[in-house]
């Protein structure tokens, strides 16, 4: 028999069934009960899905109608560019023009009845034009990479930076080469000079010998290619003067035509140096060196503890011009400005104050990118800052996500390259986060309190409510960038958030305002006073980074799996991006990515690590790293600490080893048949006596170590030992650029020839054999093909190396 249910209806009063006394009788109505049987699961899920299908499609109508989509078109737009950067090999331009030409035309003839095709087009166009844009920027670097080491330079000073011991790098426009002269001379190089009684002025044309490198390539594979961003800056080599250069006389010989645009860049650049020199006469040691990083960005004469210390103590934002420098000088400007009109009723009453202040802003921020140096930070902040000004022009609002997403079309359209750079990363991320948070705070149910109304609280209030906005802000700025950290940097700081507590009052209420009135009084002579000012300050801030910095709390991470961080930054984009519960998509991306990340294996390290000269080798072990070097080259070791989480150091112990060849003859000297038994049977003992996992090496000739497997690795720092080094291990690694790639007794060589076409080296022993992985697989992009050509033959050489049956003997 069939359950029934009863329901009583009362209608509402007024109605039909309504008496006299407005009494309601309710109406019964019987109708069969729903029970569990009744509705199955199976007969459920569908018509839940349903459900939740179409209360997404109706939240991506109102992200549309709200122009949350808009947002996206910068994320397609880098992603065509990162897409290009990160192939494999180049593809024709034609072949991407055309495909965008044709998306577009899709894109125009596309039904506007079909909103969501129209949007895919869009998107895709949006890659193309990524991809077109990353291509063109390419072509118009063309930046000359150096394949030599050593030459004579001579070039005119474009910039000059010191760093507090007597030296300083200088960027030079390259004008010649000598002894030897090089085939494809560099068009800038940098360059560090010591000994010189006076630093070199802007615009003077010096000359000396020097040694000069390519920019480095990633210290281990998957790390961050230097050359990648040297490419693009224009910098086809670094290095230093071996003597302190000689000024070139500019009288004797004709002078190179220079273009307006170079004139000008000249002149402020020598404006830039001059307020740097005039900055760290009035404040002295790393207290001048800061206040000149805040305003010139030459940070180099900072030293080296005061910088690590801002870096442990996640301070280190503060020093490059970035979007805070700027947001508090734009701003500092604006409410002064316009408070100084306030004073002036008429004014006030007549004119539109707020926009004048905004105009005033806009012209400071300005000048203050104009003497930054162009630095990419201060490009994107610059940029940044002046849509925001430009939208109080228009009465729009000048903290939106529009805002963002037009500066970041405007640098992406600009300099396609930075996507990939992690000072772009962070900035945008950092900035997303707190313009999305902003909103939500914004559009929070506010109740109001009359209690924290009345007079006696309203300090309390004030003052809490800045210190609570500085808290939220370095939250959510740190919580925000903790991926791009992790992925760049391989690390994460655990106290940055008291570390920014502290210090952003002083930075806020002390230091910017009066750096902004010294600036101003600088031309007059007047500036002396509010450079203390900034001087008392910076000591703070100073004092507080040590003190943090001595808490520890640098934390390391090591090396991402590249698709978790495509996955995870995909995951924040909606999360910033999206304003309806959408954005919690995002929020379960980084989630279950994360999740899975812990959950699964860690990857195993390398055994091996190889610079990719070949002058540096580390043997990976648990907790520790033992290398042929007892001092070994801060730029590369530091990276391999930090990507393998590494932080023990075991040096090579040293040998009293075989005669070396008389110095000043050949390093390929042959050794005689005597010699090449002494050394080969030195390194057999070394390797057997020596302590497992550790180097045993002679001074400037070779170094060997048995493994733990028991291979044996031998580094040849003289090409004379190669073949005794060869007969004695298993894997051999020199330096020295050979015209040969393998061992005749079947030894793996990797020599200065061989890194230079892979890069850095990892090898890992496995049951199969042993795994290379490089740095490098194919030399066919831009920033790589200085690495395939052969300076003798004048050309790029496409193939590998000849496998000569050779091993030195």
């Amino acid at each position: 028999m069939q359950e029934l249910t009863t329901v009583e209806l009362r209608p509402e009063a007024g109605a039909g069934l309504a008496d006299s006394a407005g009494f309601s009788p309710p109406v019964v109505v019987t109708r069969p009960a729903r029970t569990q049987s009744a509705t199955p699961w199976r007969h459920r899920l569908p018509a839940a899905a349903s459900q939740s299908l179409r209360g997404g499609m109706r939240m991506l109508g109102e992200e549309a109608d709200h122009g949350r989509l808009l947002l996206f078109s910068p994320v397609f737009l880098g992603a065509g560019s990162a897409f290009w950067f990160l192939a494999a090999s180049d593809f024709p331009l034609v072949a991407s023009l055309l495909c965008l030409l044709v998306l577009t035309v899709a894109v125009l003839i596309a039904s506007r009845s079909r909103a969501a095709l129209r949007a895919t087009l869009l998107a895709l166009a949006l890659v193309a034009c990524g991809v077109v844009s990353a291509q063109l920027e390419s072509r118009r670097a063309s930046t000359v990479i150096l394949d030599s080491s050593v030459t004579t330079v001579t070039g005119r000073v474009e910039r000059r930076e010191g760093d507090g011991r007597g030296r300083w790098r200088y960027i030079l426009a390259v004008t010649g080469t000598e002894a030897p002269e090089v085939k494809r001379p560099p068009g800038r190089i940098t360059a560090i000079a010591r000994g010189a009684d006076a630093p070199f002025e802007i615009g003077d044309i010096i000359t000396g010998r020097a040694r000069l490198t390519p920019p480095a390539g990633p210290a281990l594979p998957e790390l961050n290619d230097f050359s990648f961003g040297a490419y693009f800056d224009g910098i086809g080599a670094n290095g230093f003067f071996y003597g302190a250069p000689t000024k070139v006389d500019l009288q004797a010989g004709p002078q190179a035509a220079r273009s307006t645009t170079e004139a000008l860049l000249e002149g402020l650049y020598r404006l830039r140096s001059g307020i740097g020199d005039r900055i760290r006469s009035i404040l002295p040691g790393d207290t001048g060196a800061f206040a000149a990083a805040l305003v010139t960005d030459e940070r180099r004469a900072i030293s080296n503890e005061t910088t690590e210390a801002l870096r442990q103590s996640g301070l280190a934002h503060i020093i490059a011009i970035s979007g805070l420098n700027m947001a508090l000088s734009a701003g500092i400007f604006f409410v002064g400005f316009r408070m100084l009109l306030s004073l002036f009723p008429g004014v006030a009453q007549a004119y539109p104050t707020k926009k004048i202040a905004a105009a005033g802003a806009l012209i400071a921020v300005t000048a203050y990118f104009l003497i930054s140096g162009f630095a990419v930070s201060a490009e994107r902040a610059f940029i940044m800052m002046a849509i925001m000004l430009i939208a109080v022009f228009f009465d729009r609002p000048s903290i939106s996500l529009r805002n963002v997403a037009l500066s970041a079309l405007v640098i992406l359209a600009i300099s396609p390259s930075e996507v990939l750079g992690p000072s772009f990363q962070m900035s945008f991320a950092a900035t997303l986060a707190l313009v999305s948070g902003y909103q939500l705070w914004k559009g929070r149910r506010v109740r109001e309190n009359a209690f924290l109304k009345l007079p006696v609280f309203r300090p309390v209030v004030t003052v809490a409510g800045f210190f609570g906005g500085v808290f939220l802000t370095s939250l959510i700025g740190g919580f925000s960038t903790a991926l791009f950290s992790i992925e760049h940097f391989h690390r994460l700081t655990a106290y940055g958030l008291p570390a920014n507590l502290a210090t952003m009052p002083i930075i806020s209420f002390i230091i910017m305002p009066a750096g902004l009135l010294a600036m101003l009084l600088m031309p007059f002579g007047l500036d002396v006073l509010p450079w203390k000012v900034v001087g008392f300050g910076l000591d703070l801030v100073i004092a507080i980074a040590k003190t943090v910095s001595g808490w520890g709390g640098d934390i390391g991470i090591g090396r991402l799996p590249a698709w978790y961080f495509a996955i995870a930054v995909a995951g924040f984009l909606l999360l910033t991006l999206l304003r309806t519960r959408l954005r919690h998509i995002g929020t379960s991306i980084i989630a279950v990515s994360t999740l899975v990340l812990l959950l699964l294996p860690v990857p195993r390290p390398p055994d091996l690590a190889i610079s990719e000269d070949g002058g540096l080798v580390a043997i990976v072990e648990a907790g520790a790293m033992a290398s042929n070097r007892g001092r070994p080259p801060d730029f590369i070791f530091d990276q391999w600490q930090r990507a393998l989480v590494l932080p023990t150091h075991h040096p090579p112990k040293m040998l009293d080893g075989p005669v070396l060849p008389p110095e000043g003859e050949d390093r390929r000297v042959r050794l005689s048949r005597d010699q090449q038994n002494e050394a080969r049977s030195a390194m057999r003992a070394a390797a057997a006596a020596g302590e497992a996992n550790r180097f045993s090496c002679v001074k400037k000739a070779w170094c060997t170590s048995r493994l733990g497997n028991g291979h044996v690795v031998a580094v040849i720092d003289n090409a004379a030992y190669l073949g005794p080094a060869c007969d004695a291990a298993d894997i051999v690694v020199t330096s020295v650029r050979l015209r040969f790639n393998s061992c005749r007794s079947g030894a793996t060589l990797f020599t200065g020839e061989t890194l230079r076409r892979t890069g850095s080296v990892e090898l890992r022993f496995a049951d199969a054999g042993l795994e290379v992985a490089t740095a490098f697989d194919a030399l066919s992009r831009p920033w790589m093909r200085h690495r395939a050509y052969d300076w003798r033959s004048n050309s790029f050489a496409e193939s590998g190396l000849p496998d000569v049956s050779d091993s030195g003997e």
